[in-house]
């Protein structure tokens, strides 16, 4: 399982996004894709940096990715799935304006709760799980960590013997932590920007969920 986000983590909301102002959502989402299988999300970013001519050696991100770039990703995407239903596609987004005031004081728990609500229900159907999260994801102010939380879970709440294995590992470092950041990308672009053009050609591929809507 490869995690990445997209949006922010801040509350400053009198002002417009990208211009002095939050995110108003926050999406987490990732690639879950077979240990035998992960060489063929690996392949879908391997061809798009070598159709779009992207430098190997920086990290594309799709902040960066122009309208073509992304719904190419999106088409992609959507016949991997197609054609490997075992790899599958999981988000969340939350409506930060609508996220209680102290939860905001540890936000990172809120990250770690997303997490949680969007990733358990798949994480329990199997015996050992690499997670691969992006580095940000693993401390809350508390101290405890989110591979805790998500293999306290697993064990007392639904009495499953998953293993939970925890990678964290930058994007620039992993294709399937770029490709789950591309997933995000899409997802987040739908609510933050009302921009559609990658979301339809691959949303009915994508089990996402909504936090405070």
């Amino acid at each position: 399982m490869y995690l990445d986000e997209s949006g922010d983590l801040g509350w400053k909301f009198d002002a417009p996004y990208r211009r002095g102002g939050s995110s108003r959502y926050l999406t987490i989402a990732t690639l879950i894709v077979p240990k035998e299988k992960r060489h063929l999300s690996k392949r879908v970013m391997r061809n798009l940096y070598k159709k779009f001519k992207w430098s190997p050696s920086i990290e594309r991100k799709w902040a960066d990715m122009n309208k073509v770039e992304r719904v190419t990703f999106a088409k992609e995407a959507f016949k991997l799935r197609a054609k490997h239903p075992d790899i599958k596609y999981f988000s969340i987004t939350v409506k930060k304006e609508k996220v209680q005031e102290h939860i905001k004081k540890d936000p990172n728990k809120l990250y770690n709760y997303m997490i949680k609500l969007s990733l358990i229900g798949e994480m329990k159907c199997y015996d050992k799980i690499e997670f691969v999260p992006d580095p940000r994801s693993i401390k809350v102010e508390s101290g405890n960590s989110l591979h805790d939380y998500l293999q306290t879970i697993l064990w007392f709440e639904y009495d499953s013997k998953t293993e939970l294995i925890t990678i964290p590992q930058d994007s620039a470092a992993n294709l399937n932590v770029q490709f789950a950041d591309m997933l995000s990308g899409i997802i987040q672009n739908h609510f933050e920007d009302t921009n559609t053009h990658a979301w339809s050609e691959l949303s009915s591929m994508i089990n996402f969920k909504k936090l405070y809507f």
